[in-house]
């Protein structure tokens, strides 16, 4: 991280933003950037493009558009690029999809249609559900590396664009411990690489591949990938900034606007039912068991922090929280969420709220990677490296430092979001005390 305010390199020329996995989110994310260039959409639920940021005092009046104010780069410079394990090119992944209308996708399909994926690195055993023949036919993980490595040098030069940013959009793998030997220091992970350990899952060859070319990475999915202490340190060392875990979408966002709320008002809750069905590529490979434990422990881990129990026992200490997820094939990237929450109030009566969230996995996230790979490029040029706790308004299960707990409080976790933008940019933080209005 950075300690005072940075001197920010200019975003100048092109940023790659490389992703492996061009499947539902990745193609939404990309379609959904080159219509808004066109002039043919809105960059709603984008933070960068539509989010504001006060200035000062209330009585200052200083209110500014975050694209004005910080120094990112302009989505006319995005070139897109990234591995997958299918041989379509992006309007045929787009098209598959079926989440962006095929109306639209025509209108760019020759800007599409020109971005093709790379082959994958890709292990069955991680992602039991899939099947497919894109693959790289190098052996052993540091061949493997060496070829993503290459992949992301190529990309560069073919695009003539100097800085690359990675965000994983592929899918959740089997469920790991970060506590494994392996993981605990740089040391034993490159041992584990050279013996071409069969636990390092593919993800994690990404993203060492990623901060070896000195490129920031962000984890979209709820697999280890770069959320360890090996990593960490592999992040310190090239000066380079992560972030992660899990693009916070549906159910868990509701939950993390929900939950502070009841928190705030001291209102207890007894029980938390989530269910879900959806029918994409990401419900599909869900249905496994093992995957699911991944997304699981992903899901379940917001409520405890926002209301820990531990402090406040006679509202939360009886909390029973339940996730599931179905696969359900009609429903497609159409994600319908189902929340039974028993909630307690004053002298102990009971309430309930049943929410039902018919939203679109997809369209919910593309915005998050759009923001998140601006934000990282931001970071890079800032000199900051390592975790970007500051980045956890996006994700599920935020990565943070050892000694503290992750905040999963939406509120605070944009408070902190705006004030380091303040704070990179000379500004006063905001702390809406407010005290000055009436002394």
């Amino acid at each position: 991280m950075i300690d005072s305010p940075a001197k920010i390199e200019k975003a100048s020329g092109g940023l790659g933003v490389l992703m492996p996995g061009l499947g539902a989110v990745s193609t939404t994310f990309i379609a959904g950037t080159l219509a808004i260039r066109r002039g043919l959409s809105r960059p709603i639920g984008s933070l960068t493009q539509m989010g504001s940021l006060r200035l000062g005092k209330r009585t200052e009046n200083r209110e500014v558009d975050i694209k004005d104010f910080v120094p990112l780069a302009n989505l006319d410079n995005l070139v897109f690029g990234g591995w997958d394990i299918f041989e379509d090119n992006c309007y045929e992944a787009a098209v598959k999809a079926g989440v962006i209308d095929v109306s639209l996708l025509d209108q760019i399909k020759p800007e599409l249609s020109s971005i093709k994926p790379m082959k994958a690195v890709f292990e069955k055993k991680f992602v039991k559900k899939l099947d497919g023949t894109y693959i790289k036919s190098a052996k052993g993980h540091r061949k493997r590396i060496e070829a993503l490595r290459q992949d992301i040098r190529n990309f560069k030069k073919e695009n003539e664009v100097d800085r690359v940013v990675m965000i994983w959009c592929g899918s959740t793998e089997v469920y790991q411990e970060s506590k494994d030997s392996i993981y605990e220091s740089l040391e034993s992970l490159e041992k584990a690489l050279d013996s071409d350990n069969p636990s390092i899952a593919p993800s994690i060859l990404y993203a060492y591949a990623a901060l070896k070319e000195g490129v920031p990475y962000a984890n979209g999915a709820p697999n280890l990938s770069v959320d360890f202490e090996a990593m960490y340190s592999l992040a310190s060392q090239e000066g380079v900034p992560i972030a992660g875990k899990d693009f916070k979408t549906g159910q868990t966002l509701m939950k993390t606007i929900l939950a502070p709320g009841f928190k705030a008002r001291r209102i207890g809750i007894d029980g938390w039912f989530s269910t879900n069905i959806l029918g994409n590529r990401d419900g599909e490979v869900l249905d496994d068991p093992e995957s699911f434990k991944t997304k699981e422990e992903s899901k379940k881990s917001v409520l405890d922090y926002i209301l820990q129990p531990d402090l406040y026992p006679l509202l939360y200490e009886k909390l029973c929280h339940v996730v599931r997820i179905n696969y359900y094939p009609p429903r497609g990237d159409n994600k319908e969420g189902w929340d039974n929450i028993d909630l307690v109030g004053w002298l102990g009566y009971p309430m309930q709220l049943k929410i039902n969230f018919l939203c679109r996995d997809s369209v919910l996230a593309a915005p998050i990677v759009l923001d998140v790979a601006l934000f990282l490029d931001l970071a890079q040029r800032a000199g900051m490296s390592g975790i970007q706790e500051w980045l956890s308004f996006y994700f599920k299960s935020p990565m943070h430092a050892a000694n503290v707990y992750p905040e999963h409080d939406l509120f605070i976790q944009l408070m902190k979001l705006k004030n380091t933008l303040r704070h990179l940019c000379d500004e006063g933080l905001i702390t809406h005390l407010g005290r000055e209005y009436y002394d």
